[in-house]
């Protein structure tokens, strides 16, 4: 169990630090087919992973002059309450209904993945410049809709929701695109502290010394994974991993809907 829960580790931290996110996606499917940990648990246990492993990718891509502070405070408190609520509402959800409808976010996150491929395969994002008072409040509008969103993803599944922070930090705020990677470890450490501090006493004991080797191999990992932000084709790494997330979502489709007949 514990070689298995260092390779997870290692390839979800990699992807953290070098995306900004999609490696958190993994962890629940990670903990409940691989390591047998019951679904509500893992979405409990997965936050502590991921919040760890996004905090040790913010101090690496910090010192890489990667991320911005004040932006992504802000984000994140937005997402505070919607943390919250997701994690109120996934408890009465039984187990087969939430991997099915992981799987499903899995789907999703590996569409939003395969756009982001195409927009980094373009020329740079330019800083957005609102041209007048609505636009700024339309685009004001668009992020607390986003950071709230993400908060409810992050409560309600255990994920970071890496893939939706990045995109809305490039195309709503112009971020270019190492910058919105750094940048969104912030928010998922700051949303899975929230849903964490939520969750926890609520649900089955954790496996503490399996998620400690988990956490450890994740930071391991976020680390491998910031030199890679900065050295690998971002697009081909991308559409990887999207591949990665459709085969992930189908098997747990496969495991998960004959309990809902």
């Amino acid at each position: 169990m514990l070689p298995i829960a260092v390779v997870a580790g290692l390839l979800i931290g990699l992807s953290l630090g070098a995306l900004g996110g999609g490696g958190s996606i993994l962890t629940v499917p990670a903990l409940v087919y691989l390591l047998h940990q019951a679904p509500h648990a893992a979405a409990t246990g997965s936050l502590l992973i991921v919040g760890t492993t996004a905090v040790g990718g913010v101090v690496a891509h910090r010192r890489a002059g990667r991320v911005r502070l004040a932006p992504g405070i802000a984000f994140g408190v937005l997402g505070v309450a919607g943390s919250y609520t997701g994690t109120r509402l996934s408890v009465s959800i039984p187990s087969d209904l939430l991997l099915s409808l992981f799987a499903g976010l899995m789907l999703v996150a590996a569409a939003a993945m395969l756009r982001r491929r195409h927009a980094t395969a373009g020329p740079p994002g330019r800083a957005s410049r609102p041209r007048g008072g609505t636009v700024a409040v339309r685009q004001a509008l668009k992020i607390v809709a986003a950071a709230t969103g993400v908060g409810l993803l992050t409560g309600f599944f255990g994920v970071g929701g890496g893939f939706v922070i990045v995109p809305v930090l490039v195309l709503a705020l112009g971020f270019d695109m190492p910058a919105a990677v750094g940048t969104s470890l912030l928010v998922i450490a700051i949303n899975s502290a929230a849903a964490l501090a939520a969750r926890l006493g609520s649900h089955a004991s954790l496996d503490w010394p399996l998620l400690g080797v988990f956490t450890v191999a994740a930071l391991a990992g976020v680390l491998v994974g910031n030199r890679v932000a900065s050295r690998v084709d971002a697009p081909r790494l991308t559409t990887a991993f999207a591949v990665l997330l459709i085969a992930v979502a189908a098997y747990s489709l496969a495991r998960s809907l004959p309990g809902l007949m």
